[in-house]
């Protein structure tokens, strides 16, 4: 029987396999999907946002906020930079500190999927687990077709996102049978959709990008936006999704980086006779010009200081309350999960079940959007491979 049985192919797991098979385990990664490494590949838009120069705990999202510590100081982005260098896969930095491929995020599931074979690890698709269970200090796991018996098990199954890749809630229910506790799951790093009344009014905007401050709930996200058919989304969105509840506003500041009064004032000065609109349009895209100043017409002429401070304040203050998220479908990680107060955060086994272990998304840790929840990743699946 295999010392060790992974759970889940993808960058957690894979790399959890990787460093258990290392220290001379007898590993056994088991998968349902077709292929290995699926998220990986669809990410960075097929060039895999692999990690994040600034990944820090402080990044990270969680019930138990100091559980990530331990793990990520330990493996660091500079460490799987180092293991993207010795493989020859080229690389390059985007902005805030994203790190991507060159080339196709195929490069990155190619060198686990080889490092694995490497050192051993053993690799098996289209197998689902059943059950699993554990008798006289031994876990037996019911396949389709067999049962397996082996000491220890990782569960590396992700949440629930993006169910098309075919995430489930197992871990969730594996951990509930094994009596842990669970944090409610909710979608994170998603768009949010509107009420009907609000996207009716902003329907000509569908496709306009802009740069805004999202704030909710004392947070705030300098990125872009973008206004869809079904609401917003863009990065800034996405990021204060993660801090968004039901029924919460958002305040977006749509001149952060501007100071709008001075250029309104300037306009007034150089082209008194433009309309309001117009002189918006020379910073912001045209459709969203026409439609930033509500209720005001007429040309910048006529506009005191008071009114144009005014204007300003709108449009540094926009506030909207989301009707919900796009779900699971297009949330790109999850938030909630296996409650880490369960979990020792040195080595991610259950402490009240030795042998047992969860890493990766399925763990109550959520990053920042731009390669963090790689890290973790990485970060779990070495802290477990390390003896497991």
């Amino acid at each position: 029987m295999p010392d060790v049985v992974v759970i889940g192919a993808g960058a957690a797991g894979m790399m959890c396999a990787i460093e258990a098979a290392r220290r001379g385990r007898d590993v056994l990664v088991l998968d349902h999907a077709h292929a290995a490494g699926e998220k990986i590949r669809i990410s960075g838009g097929g060039r895999c946002n692999f990690t994040n120069i600034h990944a820090a705990p402080d990044r990270f999202l969680s019930d138990n906020p100091g559980f990530c510590i331990s793990a990520l100081k330990r493996y660091t982005p500079a460490d799987f930079i180092a293991v993207i260098d010795r493989a020859g896969i080229a690389w390059h930095e985007k902005t805030l500190g994203q790190l991507f491929c060159d080339g196709s995020a195929v490069q990155v599931v190619d060198l686990l999927k080889s490092e694995m074979a490497r050192h051993g690890a053993a690799l098996r698709l289209s197998t689902s687990v059943r059950a699993i269970a554990k008798e006289a200090g031994v876990f037996r796991l019911q396949l389709d077709n067999q049962e397996l018996a082996c000491a220890s098990v990782v569960i590396a199954t992700g949440g629930k996102s993006i169910p098309k890749m075919g995430a489930t809630g197992f871990a969730y229910d594996i951990a509930a049978q094994f009596g842990l506790n669970v944090i409610p799951p909710r979608a994170g790093l998603v768009p949010f959709t509107l009420q009907p009344h609000v996207l009716e009014k902003l329907a000509p905007l569908s496709g306009v990008s802009a740069d805004v401050r999202a704030t909710c709930n004392n947070t705030s996200f300098e990125e872009a936006m973008l206004f869809t058919h079904r609401g917003l989304s863009g990065p800034a969105i996405l990021q204060i999704s993660s801090y968004w509840r039901e029924g919460d506003e958002i305040a977006l500041d749509l001149a952060p980086r501007l100071d709008l009064f001075a250029a309104l004032r300037r306009a007034r000065q150089e082209r008194p006779r433009q309309t309001l609109q117009t002189v918006l349009a020379h910073t912001y895209p045209k459709r969203l010009a026409q439609l930033l100043p509500e209720n005001e017409t007429g040309a910048i002429a006529d506009y005191s200081d008071a009114a144009l401070r005014r204007v300003v304040a709108a449009i540094r203050s926009w506030r909207i309350k989301p009707a919900g998220t796009e779900g699971w479908r297009t949330a790109e990680v999850t938030l909630g999960g296996v409650d880490t107060r369960g979990l020792d955060s040195r080595t991610m086994q259950a402490k009240s079940v030795p042998g047992l272990y969860f890493i990766g998304e399925c763990v109550d840790v959520t990053g920042w959007l731009g390669g963090y929840n790689f890290q973790w990743a990485w970060a779990s699946g070495w802290a477990a491979g390390q003896v497991v």
